[in-house]
């Protein structure tokens, strides 16, 4: 069994973009997530912290953009972002209300 501080790092946050919104209405949440973290340990940390059962975890390495600042180049970082489907019977709906996710 995992520390429940290691948990807590796991899951850095909800990750909230218009697709995120969409795939929402499939029992689906997005999270940004420690980029050392596998998918085991991000399903035992949204179980243990939203109390729910996850039926699977989509994870994908997303690359910081080159932006620029006036005359400099500055770029963002790169982070990992889980996609995590949710079990049949939870409802969606009245987890959002309660966890304030």
């Amino acid at each position: 069994m995992m520390r429940e501080e290691y948990l807590t790092q796991i899951i850095k946050a909800t990750h909230v973009t218009e697709k995120s919104q969409r795939v929402a209405g499939n029992k689906q949440l997005v999270f940004r997530v420690d980029r050392r973290a596998t998918k085991d340990d991000i399903r035992e940390a949204v179980e243990t912290l939203l109390d729910v059962k996850v039926a699977a975890v989509n994870t994908l390495n997303v690359k910081g953009k080159v932006k620029r600042f006036g005359a400099r180049l500055g770029r963002r970082k790169d982070f990992k972002k889980a996609y995590v489907t949710l079990d049949k019977s939870v409802d969606i709906e009245k987890l959002l209300a309660d966890q304030q996710v």
